[in-house]
């Protein structure tokens, strides 16, 4: 746990960046940055939030704990705020956040952050539409996992992973089998089976966690028709 200088901080968002020296000053005196090694847990769901945490670098998984089994909601690669809709709107974290790769967070204290809100309007302005665009995303995600079968839901998250994680065709999955399989809400047995199909139809090309995708397009109709 460290104490920053936000000022010389190379890895500011929108929004802090929007902020005048004195502000800075205030926001340095009052957040933490914390390192958090692979599968620590960053926040987790029903404790108590008293923080806004703003991941500097890594890539975490979001997840609920649901009635029959832990769903996971969506990946998160830094730079971005965890959890703001939970901890400005409410006390108590409604899903956990689990570093999938060594990380680290920035942890602001809640009252400071408000106060910037209140505030300074371009600040504000880019908290606002970081919210949007989350759930613009969330909505489109959710969309794909109603109406999409397995396979489709499948394809579409290893587009996103090359896409918006890893901007690499070619990358080591940071998902096990089972959790990719709690995030296309089906089995571990259904995901081995159907990355095997990609495979052997030569879609892509996998060993063990390593994988490439080789006909795009292909991965591309899948995804919307699947």
């Amino acid at each position: 746990m460290e104490k920053m200088s936000c000022s010389a901080c190379l890895l500011k968002s929108k929004a802090v960046e929007s902020l005048a020296e004195s502000e800075l000053e205030v926001l340095g005196q009052n957040c933490v940055e914390v390192p958090f090694d692979k599968g620590e847990t960053i926040f987790k769901q029903e404790a108590l939030s008293s923080n806004i945490i703003y991941l500097q670098t890594g890539l975490v998984k979001l997840i609920i704990k649901g009635p029959q089994r832990t769903q996971i909601l969506r990946l998160k690669k830094a730079p971005c705020y965890l959890g703001l809709p939970t901890t400005v709107g409410d006390k108590v974290n409604h899903y956990s956040a689990v570093a999938l790769e060594p990380s680290k967070a920035c942890f602001i204290d809640l009252g400071v952050f408000k106060s910037f809100l209140r505030l300074n309007t371009e600040f504000s302005y880019e908290i606002v539409t970081e919210l949007c665009k989350n759930e613009l995303e969330q909505f489109h995600r959710c969309v794909t996992l109603v109406q999409n079968q397995v396979f489709g839901r499948l394809a579409t998250n290893l587009l996103y992973m090359a896409n918006s994680i890893y901007d690499n065709n070619e990358y080591d999955l940071p998902l096990s089998r089972n959790e990719i399989a709690d995030l296309v809400c089906t089995s571990r047995e259904t995901v081995s089976r159907l990355l095997s199909e990609l495979d052997q139809e030569g879609i892509i090309a996998i060993s063990g966690k390593h994988i490439r995708l080789l006909d795009l397009k292909k991965l591309e109709d899948i995804s919307k028709n699947g």
